[in-house]
């Protein structure tokens, strides 16, 4: 199995320099779970070098509330440097450790170009595409009361519209490699009451951009209280032949390699031989029931 999707640091704790001690801990912890290989894949906004690229994005927004919330939130994060970061794993890969670089891209309407160019200077391997808000709206952002708040004044159907529509500019966009959990949208247990047009869209997203897709554990730790994707859209992926990736989407060492076992479970019952793993932005597929190593 690999897990594909891991950050350093939970959200609200201040950034603290990487280490390589670190890092081997989370390969213990996802070895002892099944895991042969993992991604680190730090949010970009948690970097200083993208608040240089990217700060102000929301000022735009006409809801002083959501605003103001964004960029307190923004604030909180963009604090770590990238250069460190990238030369930890670096170092990490040269320790023989079986770790891959990566990072979790979040979506900027009419600033991917810049996202892009920006990443071109770093080594990394994988890059996965998310959509976490919604203009600035965080619509999975369960502690912050402001966003939950909109789920009362929004219609959940039309949420979930514009997140696909997010996600379709993102896959097209060819800045990232991985669409990392396709129906987050989900996340505080709004669900739309049509999803199959919806599921039709993220699949052909995936498809028509070669993306791979992500089945993520996170959402059984989320009110949604299932992966990510939801099983009729994993099947719809399958189908279509979209490459799939595993992943905890942990922020801290305990929930690395959570349910690794139930994923398995999941890709067994579709049938499904194989995992995408990427080196250097390159795709190669891999057994998932055997050992993953570096190519």
């Amino acid at each position: 199995m690999l897990d594909y999707h891991l950050h350093l640091w939970p959200h609200g704790e201040r950034d603290t320099a990487p280490t390589l001690d670190q890092v081997a801990a989370y390969c213990e912890r996802a070895a002892a779970g099944g895991v042969t290989e993992i991604a680190l894949t730090e949010h970009l906004f948690r970097f200083s070098q993208a608040d240089r690229l990217l700060r102000g994005f929301w000022l735009d927004e006409p809801d002083a509330a959501l605003r103001m919330s964004m960029e307190s939130y923004w604030d909180e994060h963009a604090r770590a440097d990238l250069d460190a970061y990238v030369g930890c794993v670096l170092a990490a890969q040269d320790a023989g450790l079986p770790v891959v670089l990566g990072l979790e891209v979040d979506y900027y309407r009419g600033r991917m170009d810049d996202v892009a160019a920006l990443l071109a200077g770093y080594p990394f391997d994988v890059l996965l595409g998310s959509v976490h808000w919604i203009g600035t709206w965080r619509f999975d952002d369960l502690d912050d009361r402001v966003s939950m708040d909109q789920w009362t004044v929004r219609q959940v159907d039309a949420a979930w519209s514009d997140y696909v529509g997010a996600i379709e500019e993102l896959a097209a966009s060819g800045t990232c490699d991985v669409l990392a959990h396709p129906d987050l949208v989900k996340a505080a247990g709004h669900r739309t009451g049509a999803p199959e047009e919806c599921w039709d869209r993220l699949v052909e997203a995936a498809v028509s951009s070669g993306m791979a897709a992500e089945l993520s554990s996170a959402g059984y730790r989320k009110p949604a209280a299932e992966a990510y994707p939801a099983p009729p859209l994993l099947e719809r992926f399958v189908r279509h032949g979209v490459p799939l990736t595993t992943a905890s989407d942990a922020h801290r060492l305990a929930d690395v390699a959570d349910r690794s076992a139930e994923l398995a479970g999941q890709l067994s019952a579709l049938e499904v031989g194989s995992l995408r793993a990427f080196r250097r932005r390159r795709p190669h597929d891999v057994p998932w029931q055997a050992e993953v190593r570096l190519p």
